[in-house]
């Protein structure tokens, strides 16, 4: 079915100006200026009157959503690499094209996970604590005072070795850590070699080798709950977890018991299994210095929000001019 020369364009969250103020130049486009999560009837209004929806991870496009969306409705071009929220399947039965921003946030999401390998061992947070705490606990420096642990020479563990993980890896490798890495695919050996990486088709035998686990695969059915109790267990009662891809990937109620039983020494988080909800417990583990918790702000720079508004426009406009999409996400990618 042909799209207007000016297609609808509903977009459910605010934008960078720049990217909302072009959309608003090529597009008949519906901007969210409140900036509020919309709720399920909103979102199924959206979908009925327009002809683009451009929503974000915080919205669900499961497959209930789909079915209610207008004939009009041929493009869903999501404002993110990750398409858990979107029900691919359903929306191809609807003949409803889906993209996503891939290869934009890599090193954006990199440098947030390196920032937690390093806070966690070292305390930083508890640190920043204290000299705000007006409470007269510092007295100056002190030879055994917020002692915290090396990361040169520590093995560290990436569960997914995509364009994110390679990224964190480029960046450990200087810190002086050891790289290992799980994943569906092994690596080219060229990269292999750079990082003097090591492979494990078994996620449990790394897992019980490694120092620090850095999860940065994507969210599917195949990797909910990756990191179960059982996998947690295998760690050493040393090792430290750091997620910035997806809170389902961890199994957060075994997570919480292994730090609260002293299993493993601590936790850096920027996701969360029940997101936006953190668990009270794993706010009390903050508070004790267990976890370095963060809302969400591994992909947070202007920069990186920018690049994915124009990925975003240009997977529109080659899908209105007739072309296919460059970052078309097809059925059964998981």
């Amino acid at each position: 079915m042909a799209i207007r020369k000016r297609p609808k364009v509903f977009i459910t969250r605010k934008l960078p100006d720049p990217v909302e103020t072009r959309m608003r130049e090529l597009f008949d486009a519906h901007l969210n200026i409140e900036d509020r999560p919309l709720a399920q009837p909103e979102l199924v209004a959206a979908m009925r009157e327009s002809d683009v929806l451009v929503p974000t991870v915080t919205d669900r496009i499961d497959a209930a959503i789909i079915e209610q969306a207008g004939e009009n409705l041929k493009l869903i071009a999501n404002f993110g690499n990750g398409v858990d929220n979107i029900d691919i399947d359903a929306a191809a039965r609807r003949g409803i094209t889906v993209t996503n921003t891939p290869n934009v946030l890599s090193e954006d999401t990199a440098d947030m996970t390196m920032a937690l390998i390093l806070a966690v061992p070292r305390r930083l947070t508890e640190g920043a604590q204290i000299l705000t705490t007006d409470d007269g606990s510092w007295q100056g420096w002190s030879p055994t005072w917020m002692l915290g642990h090396r990361i040169w020479g520590k093995r560290l563990g990436i569960v997914g070795m995509g364009r994110i993980g390679t990224a964190v890896a480029r960046r450990a490798k200087a810190f002086g850590l050891s790289i290992h890495y799980h994943n569906r695919r092994r690596v080219s050996q060229q990269t292999e070699d750079q990082l003097e990486a090591t492979y494990w088709d078994s996620l449990d035998q790394m897992l019980a080798r490694v120092d620090i686990v850095s999860v940065n695969c994507p969210s599917t059915p195949a990797t909910f709950h990756l990191l179960s109790a059982r996998r947690i267990a295998l760690m050493k009662p040393g090792a430290y977890i750091v997620n910035t891809a997806r809170g389902g990937i961890i199994d957060e109620a075994a997570l919480i018991q292994a730090l609260k039983d002293g299993a493993i020494a601590g936790a850096g988080l920027d996701v969360f299994e029940h997101e936006p909800a953190v668990d009270p417990k794993l706010i009390k583990l903050a508070e004790s210095g267990r976890v370095v918790l963060l809302p969400h702000m591994g992909s947070a720079t202007v920069e990186g929000r920018i690049d994915m508004g124009e990925k975003v426009i240009i997977n529109i406009r080659a899908f209105v001019d007739g072309h296919r999409p460059p970052d078309r996400v097809l059925p059964g990618r998981n």
